[in-house]
Formats: C-alpha cells, structure tokens, sequence
C-alpha cells in the first residue's frame, strides 16, 4: 500500500502541473497541447529544469528566469494539493476495499480540481472539461464493476448519475437565476461517481452540497463581502460535498438516522 501511495503522490503532483496549464488555457479557449509553457509576460519557454512540479517554482523563487515576473503561488498550491488529494483518495478507497475504482476518482479529482480553480475564478464550468468526461468515466465505472459482475452497482451509478441530473436541470428550469446549466452538467458526473459508492454516499453528497454553499452565503453577508443576491459559484461546493460523501457519508447518515429515530 506504502508504494501505491508513494506512485500516486508523484503523478497527482505531475497531474497538478498539467492543471495548472488547463486552468489557465481552457477559459481562454486555448490549446491545452500547444504552444509549450512560456512565461505571459516574456514569451519564453520554460525550461525543463524548472518544470518540475513545486521544486520549479521553488527554484525560481516565484519569478521567471528571464524577465523576473512574478509567478503565481496558484502553481505550486495547485501541484501539491493534487499529490496530496490522489494519495487521500487512494487510501480511502484500500481502506473501504473499493481499489478497483481507484482510475474513475483520480479522474474526477483532477477533474474536480481544474473545475472548482475555473469556477471560482471566471464563474464558469467549461463544456471542454465536463462533457468528455461523461464517457471517460463511463467507461472508467463500468469496466471494473462489469468485470466483477456487479451489475447492482452499476445500475446505482447510473441511477444516480440520472437522479442529480435530473434534479438540478429542475431547479435550474424553475429558478434561472440561481442555478446554471454547467451546474446541472455536472451534477450528472457527480451523481455517478457518488453512485458507484453507495445510497448513502448519494444522500450525504447531494445535500452536502447546498449545506456548504447556504454555509459560505452566511459567511459572505456576516462579513459585509456581498449580500444575499451576491452570485457564489456552486460547482466547488458540489464537488466539496462528493468529497465529504466519501469519507464520511455513512457515518454521517448512520448519526442522523439515531437523533431522528428512523
């Protein structure tokens, strides 16, 4: 288990790397592939040497080699929260014995991060990232559970990937404004990979998610930074709840089912 960690830790650290990239690049409707890495101010190339995740930047000291401009502490943060989220999710699932589906989350995770960083930042969850994803992880979900006949299984992703779909295509059909159509795009991605764990996790993760979001409207208006008409973007508390669901979703249902008495 220690080497799998270890091997997961290097390639979220090289995933946050190419993440960086595709935050950057995808709202701007550019080529994720071309051109290499340069610096926005001076045009030239990152070397090699300082493409290496957080150490780059270290090196560096946060400036670029040939002009000296800055360069956002976002890189590095972003580099080490993916090694850091790809070796939590590897140990959950060993420790819940659901290894199998250890490809599908690591792609959600990198997916969940790129999305919540662009959401945050430009209010937006690009098509470009969210809608291939609905066959990567199709395919990533189903392969294992197929091979392992777990045919229950699937059909709870698929049921859950269709329930928060549905669900947040209402809400966005009846209040417009409170609720975007990149929302309900990806609440089916969420549905599924919450799914694919259990009911529970289901549950949990759908009402973490606007338990979150009505947590960080309350603390935008007690701090004067915004009122109750102040847009939040929704997409990173959805996906903060998917992350909560996985740790905790059955504790969490188990706690309340004993105060309620159900």
């Amino acid at each position: 288990m220690e080497l799998l960690l270890v091997v997961v830790a290097v390639l979220g650290l090289a995933i946050g790397s190419f993440l960086n990239v595709v935050i950057y690049r995808v709202p701007a409707g550019h080529s994720v592939v071309a051109p290499a890495s340069h610096c926005p101010r001076c045009d030239t190339p990152i070397r090699n040497r300082h493409n290496v995740p957080v150490l780059g930047w270290l090196l560096l000291r946060g400036r670029c080699a040939d002009c000296a401009a800055p360069i956002s502490a976002r890189y590095p943060l972003i580099e080490l929260a993916t090694g850091a989220a790809f070796v939590l999710v590897a140990w959950r699932l060993y420790s819940i014995d659901r290894l199998a589906g250890l490809p599908a989350w690591l792609y959600f995770t990198a997916m969940a991060i790129a999305l919540a960083a662009i959401d945050i930042e430009c209010h937006r969850l690009p098509n470009a990232i969210v809608l291939p994803s609905y066959p990567v992880l199709a395919l990533l979900l189903a392969a294992p559970l197929l091979w392992q006949h777990d045919y229950w299984a699937l059909l709870r992703t698929a049921i859950g990937c269709a329930a928060l779909f549905g669900s947040y295509l209402a809400l966005a059909l009846a209040y417009p404004k409170g609720m975007g159509f990149g929302d309900v795009k990806l609440a089916g991605l969420v549905g599924a990979m919450l799914g694919w764990l259990s009911w529970a996790a289901l549950l949990v993760g759908a009402f973490a998610a606007f338990l979150l979001g009505g947590v960080a409207g309350i603390a935008v208006i007690a701090s004067r930074r915004g009122t109750g008409k102040t847009p939040l973007p929704f997409g990173p508390f959805m996906l903060a709840g998917a992350a909560l669901a996985l740790y905790l979703a059955q504790p969490i249902l188990d706690s309340y089912l004993r105060v309620t008495g159900l």
